[in-house]
């Protein structure tokens, strides 16, 4: 059987992960990297094992031999690149989030339809073992209805006002690099809300560096999630149900284990994830393009509208607009 020759767009530290756990799956090769420095491009080729490294993101797409490209520039640059890839009828995987807000990600989309090619966001956390049980145990109601949730990502970063994180030309702040994972919990296990509200700590370099966010739903239930690039935070999820208290164990967006918490009883699920994780969405991608997909049938377009929409409507009630 043929591999999956997969090419690299962006050589930061995500790409590096996505490449170790690249190499867990089944019929996958790292053919091509991408840099615009060719010294950059060569160093990961060598560090990761990739066949050839090129100092233009065109000179890839014009490889016949690629067949998906995984885009993991900064947040501001998904869209060009994602469009450029397309245009040289290259599947695509693009890093989370999607695109700086939803007109881009809609043009996206439309451009993945027009031209008949796989796109999806790349939320790793959608294809990990204790998501998929943790959804599976929400949707059989064996604990009854959800009342509520509540989840953070938090972490110290070193302050860097050209950095990713802190730049706001970028698309720095911590709600589209790391807030996307508890709205993302959210919008899987409750919906879109019908009220949100939020505020946030605005930094010197006008980005978000602390963010509370709440979403309300019928009956009196509310998601209220919280992100941070400035202070450490225990990174866990808590789902309460009618008859239990499920908690997804730091780092809960990462692989993880569920720990379930009822009346008489409290056990912990593991899950035997000894690699990463990023494997589990690159060998979804190869299924979808075996299966001559455009889209995925979990991460599915619907999916991240619904939650560019959301991330959208959380920057108006900070008033963060880049």
């Amino acid at each position: 059987m043929n591999k999956t020759k997969w090419g690299i767009i962006g050589l930061g530290k995500i790409a590096g992960k996505f490449c170790t756990g690249l190499k867990a799956v089944k019929d996958a090769e790292l053919y091509a990297v991408a840099s615009r420095s060719a010294s950059k491009a060569e160093e990961f080729a060598k560090e990761h094992g990739a066949k050839l490294a090129y100092s233009s993101y065109e000179e890839m797409l014009k490889d016949k031999d690629v067949d998906v490209v995984y885009i993991a520039t900064p947040h501001v640059f998904h869209h060009e690149h994602t469009l450029l890839s397309l245009r040289y009828k290259k599947a695509v995987l693009c890093e989370k989030p999607f695109a700086i807000n939803k007109s881009q990600v809609q043009e996206m989309i439309a451009a993945a339809k027009k031209e008949k090619i796989f796109l999806m966001e790349a939320m790793w956390t959608q294809f990990l073992p204790h998501f998929e049980a943790l959804m599976e145990i929400v949707k059989s109601k064996k604990y009854g209805q959800v009342k509520g949730l509540k989840a953070d990502f938090g972490f110290t970063a070193e302050f860097n006002e050209s950095g990713r994180l802190f730049n706001k030309a970028l698309g720095g702040g911590s709600l589209l690099d790391i807030g996307i994972y508890p709205i993302f919990l959210a919008l899987s296990i409750l919906g879109a809300p019908q009220k949100i509200s939020a505020k946030a700590s605005i930094g010197k370099t006008g980005i978000d560096e602390d963010c509370d966010i709440n979403f309300e739903y019928p009956k009196n239930v509310q998601a209220r999630l919280h992100s941070s690039v400035i202070n450490n935070t225990p990174t866990i999820a808590e789902i309460e149900l009618e008859k239990a208290r499920i908690i997804v164990n730091t780092r809960f967006h990462e692989p993880s284990s569920l720990k379930i918490i009822t009346n008489d009883r409290e056990i912990t699920k593991e899950f035997e994830v000894v690699t990463n994780g990023y494997n589990f969405e690159a060998a979804h991608v190869q299924e979808m393009l075996k299966q001559g997909r455009i889209e995925s049938d979990e991460m599915s377009f619907e999916k991240s509208l619904l939650l560019i929409d959301l991330l959208d409507k959380v920057r108006a009630e900070i008033k963060l607009e880049y």
